[in-house]
């Protein structure tokens, strides 16, 4: 049994987003988990999940979940705001296998909130779902949320062309910045490659609040407590999936500082 649970161990991590954004939150888990192994899974050809109907999300993820499990991952990240708000439950009764989400981190931003005014930049799929309406309905008693829909962003990123939100950004933050909000919660695991242009348009004191970190720390919190943690040092290769440009998708992993010699590419 004991070389089982090792065996298992050494399995890679499963990651999947509806493109280039999940990378946000692989940075941070390989920066947190060191000897783990990755797959990372971009839906990029059916971005942005935001615009699809809940069924059409609950499809894509259980599709894109078969696939990692095939490729024999030990527990699956939704690196997707969107496909965990609207998918997590059913994936989680599916699938025997653990699963880790991320939703808009608004519980962070209300226990620190000096204006009691938060702004929320996120998909239309996000902000309309179940999950980040009961969320957020536990703290408007106290706070003000902002919410802003995100409109086109995620296009753009994913044909690489990032300064082009520029424009947008300004549209979508300046109601925001004008209601005094004093943090801005980005609800797509997109927007933090915008962060450098977010902190152009928005004064100083505004904090920007992203789950990258959190999800990771909760995936060392689940996989410890399936005892699914590699405590071993190995030689691994993370191996990144994409079913759109590989050239557009390589040239973001410079944002996460992988090397070509450290990971495989392939189209699924």
């Amino acid at each position: 049994m004991q070389k089982n649970i090792k065996h298992i161990a050494k399995a890679p991590i499963g990651i999947f987003d509806s493109g280039l954004g999940g990378l946000s939150i692989c940075k941070e888990i390989m920066k947190l988990l060191p000897n783990e192994s990755i797959i990372y899974l971009a839906d990029s050809l059916n971005a942005p999940y935001g615009e699809k109907t809940k069924d059409e999300i609950i499809q894509l993820s259980i599709k894109n979940t078969e696939l990692l499990l095939s490729l024999n991952c030990k527990a699956i990240v939704v690196a997707c705001n969107t496909a965990t708000t609207n998918s997590i439950a059913t994936l989680r009764k599916q699938f025997d296998v653990p699963f880790i989400g991320i939703e808009p981190a608004i519980k962070p931003a209300a226990l620190q909130t000096k204006t009691r005014k938060i702004g929320v930049l996120a998909t239309e799929g996000t902000l309309k779902s179940e999950l980040f309406l009961s969320t957020s309905e536990q703290f408007r008693d106290r706070i003000e949320l902002i919410e802003v829909k995100g409109e086109n962003l995620v296009r753009f990123i994913e044909i690489g062309d990032i300064k082009k939100t520029k424009p947008l950004l300004k549209k979508y933050l300046s109601p925001m910045v004008e209601a005094g909000v004093d943090s801005i919660v980005l609800g797509c695991t997109h927007y933090p490659f915008l962060i450098p242009l977010i902190k152009e348009i928005i004064p100083e004191n505004i904090l920007i609040i992203d789950s990258g970190e959190a999800v990771a720390k909760q995936t060392e919190v689940i996989l410890r407590a399936e005892n699914l943690l590699n405590k071993e040092v190995t030689q691994k290769k993370n191996v990144f999936y994409t079913n759109n440009d590989v050239h557009v998708f390589k040239s973001f992993l410079k944002y996460i500082n992988i090397r070509d010699d450290n990971a495989l590419y392939k189209k699924f």
